[in-house]
């Protein structure tokens, strides 16, 4: 296990005093791998919080450039910032944050001669894409290679969290639910956030939710989101777990898979 030195320690004595987490789980953190696919208004919140703490290398995959409308909600960007690739804005302003965060950028979209590489380079996945297309991308190649994926989705005002680790079986058997159980198959329109809207402070909410789960899978802090889903309304100020059901025709870990 990763050893921390005293700067580190000092830094992160805040989670070394917790019983769940300790010292042995922020060794754990340092330690741990985490591919980012989606450097959006969820990518950022779940970066941010994952280099304060302590996650020891981070991975950021996206090919975008920073525009203007982004930084209503994706809070590590300045205007100085607008034009610049992506991962190069984030992982300058992650840097800053944290010297002791190895940051691997890939200003590259997902696809599929990349992904399996990608992901297999890492410990887990966390999803903060904005598409149906690499959502069921990720979710295959994670299934795969059985990394665990932490995803999340927003729209307008509310947001859900998942974690899924789909090649785990419940204790009668049946399959962990995977992304496919969730959404067999793409609707017809995307979400829009540009024609539908997006309040900033959601996807700062939900991309740190995202962050917590992170941590809990890397620490083994608390009780696992996998095979639920943590919806939150941001109108009515609530928030539930539900839980989700195993697809049996799904491609993934269907019946005839």
């Amino acid at each position: 296990m990763t050893a921390l030195d005293e700067a580190e320690i000092a830094r992160y004595q805040r989670h070394i005093v917790l019983k769940e987490i300790g010292g042995a789980g922020q060794q754990k953190l340092k330690a741990a791998r985490v591919l980012l696919v989606g450097l959006g208004g969820l990518g950022h919140p779940v970066a941010q919080y994952l280099a304060a703490a302590g996650i020891g290398t981070l991975g950021l995959v996206d090919d975008d450039a920073v525009s203007l409308s982004n930084l209503q909600r994706q809070i590590l960007f300045t205007d100085s910032d607008i034009g610049k690739p992506k991962t190069g804005a984030v992982a300058t302003a992650l840097s800053a944050l944290n010297p002791h965060l190895a940051i691997e950028p890939h200003a590259a979209r997902l696809t599929n001669k990349n992904c399996d590489a990608l992901v297999a380079a890492y410990d887990l996945v966390v999803d903060g894409s904005d598409n149906f297309a690499t959502r069921f991308l990720v979710n295959d190649v994670c299934f795969g290679a059985q990394k665990p994926l932490i995803s999340g989705a927003v729209g307008r005002f509310d947001g859900q969290v998942m974690v899924f680790k789909p090649w785990l079986t419940h204790k009668d058997g049946t399959p962990f639910p995977c992304y496919r159980s969730l959404v067999p198959v793409a609707p017809q329109e995307e979400d829009d956030c540009a024609k539908n809207g997006i309040v900033g402070a959601l996807t700062g909410i939900i991309g740190s939710l995202m962050a917590m789960e992170v941590i809990k899978e890397v620490t083994a802090s608390g009780t696992s989101l996998a095979g639920h889903m943590l919806i939150y309304d941001g109108l009515a100020g609530s928030a539930r777990r539900v839980k989700l059901n195993w697809d049996p025709d799904n491609p993934n870990n269907g019946r005839k898979s």
